[in-house]
């Protein structure tokens, strides 16, 4: 990556000298978007075009063209990848940094510089709307991936964004709810993600709808001056959410957003001026937020100068969308697999149930909403690359007339789950927060129904985040998590269910036996406190058993985890080596993760925490050493009293392939 933090910082000098020859219109101009209402849904949707931003014609500085995410470019019509919770399961940093080089690619094809679509907003409880745009439910696992994603898309030159900054984890209220936490749950649980992007070198930061502790995100300085900028050291700038993210230009200026987006509402001459005349703000502030937009944006405008031209031929391309084909593969989760029914035999006879078979379900069609040039489903990738197979498709309300057709196939593939209808960005008519975790009844029905008369029957489930299986579970003999996987979803399925590919995906979320075992919560309210245990760590907090831990996926071969051996301590840091071999007779990946345990430490702490993982591949009767490195930043606690983060001696760092399937340990 090119365009570092370093390498911006050297831009300051010049920004500081054009910010003195601006005129106080001209700073205003700066921090604002330039689209106007009436075209702001660009001819056909929103972001079809990117929105434009910043910029100062006459002193050289040119504007900024934003484009939102995060499963791909949301302008054009360009491809269309996993949605990131199913991204996250593929445990694989280095894929989601090729993702990113991929999509910062496509934003230049659309005729854009800025990416608005890394989004790690830790979902506090699974129903929340728009968790499919994260990474899963830990802090860790999301930091890591969001990194890579960010890292992917800076080094095509693009500036990379941040989102939501911060507690953002309900959409009904989003515009409304006052979210507290207690100072450590914020250090440990939902801010250390942010700072680890931060740190890694992301060059802008969009601000949240919400409310912290009583004052609007956009108008925080505790969070955007104090612990962004001050705290962690952020050089490059903030715009609020979009039209809405800040309501006053004293309240944003101040707070510390330095561009409202994407409509220029409140940041007009005439209210700032009127907040500099009040004393709200000083021309100081206009200076500061100028000074850093102009120095990241001749930065990155500097960086690009030799960088290859893209134009509209590089969108959806073969090699992207294999790319989102591999992605989809490696993302799809076996959770059940009685009797080795999966993979199926290339001649079986398939009939493929339900509705979500044959649609194009790619997740929330709200700012996320990508528009490839085609979707494959299911239905149409058996048709097309499986015909031995001799498929049927049953839409829902056909079952009951196809029974007989159900009963003779050699198996079942049931497709349901969640759409943008359920789940997603609230936008009145649709989407917003889940009313429950279970699937739909007529899913339900219909997997009692189906399984009652075709004993070999495979559940595919769709959805953005947790969906409870303990109540229909026995009753098939195979479950795919599919998540929303992209425009090439359906051949990746396909490939998985006749083992073309091995299954290597790992639930990024721990699916519990009941609903009462998550967090408390009410959708639509005004108040809503985080609290520091949510996920895996509030069912090992509790006690309760899950379904399925956090971490676990099967496959179609099997491996041996040896102990781990702890090969090297260095300043802040350990590297730890484990052995891993596939003692099974086809080719897979695993991943192996690390969990830190503190059994002698004062406070309460998580039973066991993430703090490392790597996913291998390996062909048949292939050994490898596996070496995983654990930063001391990440295995401490913030200590209130003291008001600083501290290390507990005697960490025990545990290798396994779930949250509750753990090997040996080393002691650092």
């Amino acid at each position: 990556m090119k365009c570092t933090k370093e390498y911006r910082m050297g831009f300051d000098g010049k920004a500081s000298q054009i910010v003195s020859l601006m005129s106080l219109k001209e700073k205003i101009h700066m921090m604002a978007g330039h689209s106007e209402p009436s075209a702001s849904m660009g001819g056909g949707g929103y972001n079809m075009v990117p929105y434009p931003f910043g910029g100062c014609q006459r002193l050289g500085v040119p504007e900024l063209h934003f484009c939102d995410g995060p499963r791909g470019c949301v302008s054009g019509s360009s491809t269309c990848f996993p949605v990131p919770m199913a991204r996250g399961a593929s445990f694989d940093p280095e894929l989601e940094r090729e993702i990113g080089r991929v999509i910062g690619k496509e934003v230049l094809g659309n005729g854009g510089d800025y990416f608005g679509g890394v989004c790690m907003n830790i979902p506090y409880h699974p129903g929340a709307g728009r968790s499919q745009e994260c990474y899963g439910e830990d802090s860790y696992h999301m930091g890591e991936m969001a990194s890579a994603l960010m890292v992917g898309v800076q080094e095509q030159n693009v500036i990379a964004c941040v989102k939501h900054f911060a507690f953002n984890s309900m959409e009904r209220s989003r515009f409304k709810v006052n979210v507290t936490a207690d100072e450590r749950t914020e250090k440990e649980v939902y801010l250390p993600h942010f700072r680890k992007v931060v740190e890694r070198g992301v060059a802008s930061v969009m601000n949240a709808y919400n409310l912290y502790k009583g004052q609007k995100c956009g108008h925080n300085p505790y969070l955007l001056r104090e612990i962004l900028k001050a705290d962690w050291g952020f050089d490059g700038f903030v715009i609020s959410d979009f039209a809405f993210g800040v309501s006053s230009a004293g309240g944003g200026i101040s707070g510390g957003c330095d561009v409202e987006m994407h409509l220029r509402l409140t940041y007009t001459e005439k209210k700032v001026k009127a907040a500099l005349e009040k004393g709200e703000i000083t021309e100081s502030m206009l200076d500061e937020a100028c000074r850093r937009i102009i120095r990241t944006t001749l930065a990155f405008e500097a960086a690009r100068k030799d960088d290859p031209q893209y134009g509209k031929e590089i969108l959806a391309c073969k090699e992207h969308t294999a790319l989102a084909r591999r992605a989809a593969a490696e993302s799809i989760t076996l959770i059940r697999n009685q009797d080795n029914l999966l993979p199926l035999e290339g001649s079986a006879s398939v009939v493929l149930v339900g509705d979500l078979a044959d649609t194009e379900n790619i997740g929330d069609h709200g700012s996320s909403k990508v528009r490839p040039p085609y979707v494959t489903t299911l239905t149409q990738a058996m048709k097309a690359e499986y015909p031995q197979a001799r498929s049927a498709y049953i839409p829902t309300k056909q079952v009951k007339k196809k029974l007989e057709t159900i009963r003779k196939a050699d198996c079942a593939v049931i497709v349901c789950g969640m759409s943008h209808g359920d789940e997603g960005e609230y936008l009145w008519t649709h989407g917003g927060d889940r009313k429950t975790l279970q699937l739909h009844k007529k899913d339900i029905r219909m997997i009692e129904t189906v399984s009652a008369i075709n004993p070999n029957t495979v559940v595919v489930l769709m959805g953005g985040n947790v969906i409870l299986t303990h109540d229909w579970q026995d009753k098939v003999k195979a479950i795919l998590f599919a998540y929303y996987p992209g425009m090439e979803g359906g051949g990746a399925l396909a490939d998985i269910l006749f083992g073309k590919v091995n299954p290597s995906g790992k639930l990024p979320f721990a699916i519990a036996q009941k609903e009462s075992d998550y967090p408390d919560i009410k959708w639509n309210t005004k108040a809503q406190h985080y609290g520091y245990y949510h996920g895996y760590h509030k069912l090992d907090k509790e006690q309760k058993p899950c379904d399925y831990p956090f971490g676990f996926g099967l496959s179609y071969t099997t491996f041996r985890v040896g102990q781990p051996e702890l090969i090297e301590v260095g300043d802040g840091h350990a590297q730890i080596a484990v052995s891993v071999a596939n003692t099974g007779s086809r080719a897979g990946a695993e991943v192996v993760q690390l969990y830190a345990s503190f059994p002698d430490s004062p406070a309460d702490r998580p039973a066991r925490t993430l703090c490392g993982f790597q996913k291998v591949f390996l062909q048949p009767g292939e050994e490898k050493i596996v070496t995983v490195t654990v930063n001391k930043q990440d295995l401490m606690r913030y200590d209130e009293t003291e008001k600083q983060f501290v290390y507990d001696p005697g960490c025990r760092i545990y290798i396994g392939t779930d949250h509750r399937n753990l090997e040996g340990f080393v002691l650092l």
